[in-house]
């Protein structure tokens, strides 16, 4: 085979896949411009901003409560959240934390909305039992409504705690697209510099050259 024959077949190859690099790579990243301003404009029409950081009352100390002094720095508006990480922070380390503590001053610690109902129900079971006794159920009653009452609060933790760590997923794949479409674009650059320099080789090289030039077969 000629050699300028191959020069222009591996250039040319490599040109094409650095076009469709090149693609993949943009397309990669208006994907990760898209997460990046849905996740912002979602959180920031909820108007929900991060704790100011002087008013923090032990939630700092609590797993991962760092952030919360990272991202309580500032004015209000500098304080709206807008981003994935904001978001994590505050599900993870203000509202676990306030759920976790309520939880355990109520004298149920580590309890959650699911393992609150099977409290709930243990509770009207002794009262039901009490009551067929003739025995005094207020202080069952008040352990009721106490245990309803914090697994209402609960769920409404819950609830927006995982809403945010939901958006938190997302703003994570946005970020992982971005990071991909920067190697793709990076490849294709490599493969385009590279092809050109085959495409200036193979207008170099002589004509009548070759490359895996077999030796003639000889006969006894």
């Amino acid at each position: 085979m000629k050699r300028r024959t191959l020069d222009l077949l591996f250039s040319g190859g490599g040109m094409l896949f650095a076009v469709v690099l090149l693609v993949l790579g943009l397309v990669l990243q208006n994907q990760a411009d898209f997460a990046a301003n849905y996740v912002k404009d979602q959180l920031g029409a909820q108007q929900i901003f991060m704790p100011a950081a002087d008013a923090l009352r032990g939630e700092q100390d609590g797993p991962n409560g760092a952030c919360l002094v990272t991202y309580g720095q500032g004015d209000e508006a500098s304080r709206l959240m807008q981003t994935g990480s904001q978001a994590e922070c505050y599900a993870n380390a203000y509202i676990g934390f306030h759920m976790a503590t309520s939880a355990e001053e109520a004298g149920w610690p580590g309890a959650t909305y699911a393992t609150l109902g099977g409290i709930t129900r243990g509770i009207q079971g002794q009262i039901t039992e009490a009551t067929a006794a003739g025995t005094d159920v207020t202080e069952l009653q008040a352990q009721l409504t106490a245990a309803n009452g914090l697994r209402d609060s609960m769920f409404r933790g819950e609830t927006l705690r995982g809403l945010l760590l939901t958006t938190y997923g997302f703003s994570i794949f946005g970020e992982r697209a971005g990071q991909a479409a920067m190697l793709c674009i990076a490849g294709a650059l490599v493969l385009f510099v590279l092809s050109i320099a085959g495409f200036v080789h193979a207008a170099r090289t002589p004509k009548d050259e070759v490359v895996f030039k077999t030796s003639p077969t000889t006969t006894a």
